[in-house]
């Protein structure tokens, strides 16, 4: 559940599942303000006595009780029994010191996902081409919602051991690697080519809303029982898993719907038996038009794409690396935004957290408008590039001048948002599926969860750099932050050349010879 209000990684989700920046301040709080307990053992110098130390060891006993009963209100939230003692509610919680390097390993336990998130993709695409999506789907989500609530529950279980997150993440970054090649492949089998940008784009917002949903939902707990910002996630996460099992469709054969057009237009796909939609073997009919295919011969089902294979579709190579660096803007972004709107602009971390979702509306809007224009020009590497040359100098503009008032704070953040994470949703959606029903594949259209798995793969090891690059350049000053975010997006933006070189001639040809642009 990786939060809108970012992750705090000094050194180093996801997609998606990190330690939310304000539990990680949970985690390690200023208590010079708070009032000490009644026989206290702690050293009057020690500023963090009152943290929940992930990674300590005990250092104190509680000997005895304070006279003076918390209130029944504070009792109840702290989990404790009401008429509980103050002193007995630091005994519960509070008796562990953390090593010094805490925020290292913090950075540790986020950078475990996102390795083994990144790792895993590359393998989980293959699977996702030979098992039936609906199980291989709905296993990963029940067993994402499994290790999520594991990770909250080490709060309940007292555990302060580093091995058990960091497991915990390796195996949740695992297993979330079955969620995006299916659902991109489910999405599809449904929609065809001419309208897939603007639908995709659409249906793509559901990655920000969970952004900023997964951070609301952290911060109910956060203050409190921490471990609930992960268990009531991981519980939602398997409840939609088991409504996935229940009611997905994979294909639009399977209800007697008509298969969608993935190459240019219907007059064009009749003449050419090579396109997977007009394929006989390709259609899942039933009833008597079975029966008269059958009784001409028996359709063999196209054998599944291999990785290399994959590789070897025009594009693929080029869109994956593209996506590499802007994931790395993108996660960069969403992970320490927060804190640079914090220590830059000196909003309360409060309100740093909630104009960080400002960035999340903005790729909403940004990834739409991106499928849209990309549906009408047919220009989907064209329509990334120019995305990725705006981002640049907006960047730039945001760094000097975007904290000088809330208004241009909202403003920026929205413009930043929408030309970073446009190109973003759009190749890990429309252009992965372009890809993974190329006409290269001459009818084969078991690609789709590799050519998507190969994609975000590549993407997630951007994901889990900008990071950590971000964490070793920020002690050097923001501005530098901020130069190695533009240069990954003019890398971006010249892996694309070749493609869109491609597309312009597409164009030519067909202006000059008055038809529609056909695929190249």
């Amino acid at each position: 559940m990786v939060g809108a209000g970012g992750c705090l990684l000094p050194s180093g989700s996801t997609p998606d599942l990190c330690v939310p920046l304000p539990l990680q301040s949970r985690l390690h709080q200023n208590c010079s303000e708070q009032i000490k307990p009644i026989n206290d053992t702690h050293s009057l110098n020690d500023t963090m006595w009152c943290s929940w130390a992930p990674f300590g060891k005990p250092r104190a006993r509680c000997s005895s009780h304070s006279p003076f009963p918390l209130p029944r209100e504070e009792a109840v939230q702290g989990g404790l029994p009401a008429g509980a003692s103050m002193q007995s509610a630091f005994c519960s919680s509070h008796l562990l010191s953390d090593k010094d390097n805490y925020k290292e390993l913090l950075a540790g336990v986020d950078n475990a996902f996102l390795v083994a998130y990144a790792i895993g993709m590359f393998i989980s695409g293959v699977f996702g081409e030979r098992l039936p999506l609906r199980y291989y789907l709905s296993a990963g989500m029940l067993l994402s919602g499994l290790f999520t609530s594991l990770f909250g529950l080490g709060y309940f279980w007292n555990i302060h051991e580093l091995w058990y997150f960091v497991v915990i993440q390796v195996c949740n970054g695992l297993v979330q690697t079955t969620g995006w090649p299916s659902v991109v492949t489910c999405v599809g089998n449904w929609f065809g080519k001419g309208k897939r940008g603007f639908i995709m784009g659409i249906w793509n917002s559901h990655t920000s809303v969970g952004n900023i949903l997964g951070s609301l939902i952290a911060g109910i707990w956060v203050n409190g029982q921490w471990g609930l910002s992960f268990v009531v996630p991981g519980i939602i996460t398997a409840i939609m898993g088991i409504i996935t099992f229940l009611f997905l469709i994979e294909h639009p054969e399977d209800v007697d719907c008509s298969p969608p057009q993935h190459h240019g237009e219907p007059a064009e796909n009749q003449d050419n038996p090579e396109d997977p939609g007009n394929s006989p073997c390709s259609i899942r009919d039933s009833g008597l038009e079975t029966v008269a295919k059958t009784s001409k011969g028996p359709c063999e089902e196209p054998a599944a794409i291999d990785f290399f294979g994959a590789l070897r579709i025009p594009g693929v190579v080029e869109f994956s690396l593209c996506l590499l660096f802007a994931k790395l803007v993108s996660y960069t972004f969403l992970y320490w935004l927060p804190l640079y709107i914090f220590n830059v602009a000196h909003f309360s971390a409060k309100e740093a957290g909630d104009l960080s979702t400002l960035f999340d509306v903005g790729g909403i809007i940004g990834g739409i408008m991106a499928g849209l224009i990309s549906d009408y020009t047919n220009g989907r590497a064209t329509t990334c590039c120019v995305m990725l040359i705006l981002a640049a100098p907006m960047m730039f503009l945001y760094n000097y001048i975007g904290q000088d008032g809330i208004t241009s704070s909202i403003v920026m953040l929205i413009i930043c948002g929408g030309l970073v994470n446009g190109p973003y949703a759009l190749i890990t959606t429309a252009v992965s599926a372009d890809l993974g029903t190329h006409k290269s594949l001459k009818g084969n259209a078991k690609a789709l969860s590799t050519v998507t798995a190969i994609i975000d793969g590549t993407g997630s090891i951007g994901a889990a750099l900008g990071p950590l690059l971000a964490g070793l350049i920020s002690p050097t000053g923001w501005n530098n932050v901020f130069y190695m975010l533009i240069s990954a997006d003019v890398l971006a933006c010249l892996l694309l050349c070749r493609l869109v070189y491609k597309e312009i001639l597409a164009w030519k040809v067909s202006l000059s010879r008055g038809s529609g642009y056909k695929e190249i």
